[in-house]
């Protein structure tokens, strides 16, 4: 069983920034691609961010493209958000994902910008 456990949410002024780690834990991910999605006060949880299982493919939400960059660390099991220029609408709990199919969720972290 693959557990996920999300750090390094908080809450940050608009134009900062913040890096969410996830660490994993029960086997190794390195065949998994892994990624990150957020859920809003009263949204649908979205798609954030992906990375396949080797690093070498990303891919993003449009509204987090050029700010929002994911990577991963398959010797420490890791896959880290950084965020820069944060906005207001960028507040949410923010999970992490594995699996082919992103279907293996954390317990999310919250992510407050406001000023």
């Amino acid at each position: 069983q693959v557990q996920l456990v999300e750090s390094g949410g908080g809450l940050v002024q608009p134009g900062g920034s913040l890096r969410l780690s996830c660490a994993a834990s029960g086997r190794t991910l390195g065949n998994y691609s892994m990624g990150w999605f957020r859920q809003a006060p009263g949204k649908e949880r979205e798609f954030v961010a992906r990375v396949s299982w080797n690093g070498g493919s990303t891919r993003y939400a449009d509204s987090v493209k050029g700010r929002f960059t994911i990577s991963r660390d398959n010797a420490k099991n890791t896959v880290d958000l950084q965020m820069n220029m944060l906005k207001p609408e960028d507040t949410a709990v923010y999970y992490c994902a594995a699996g082919a199919t992103l279907q293996l969720l954390g317990q999310g972290t919250q992510v407050t910008v406001s000023s």
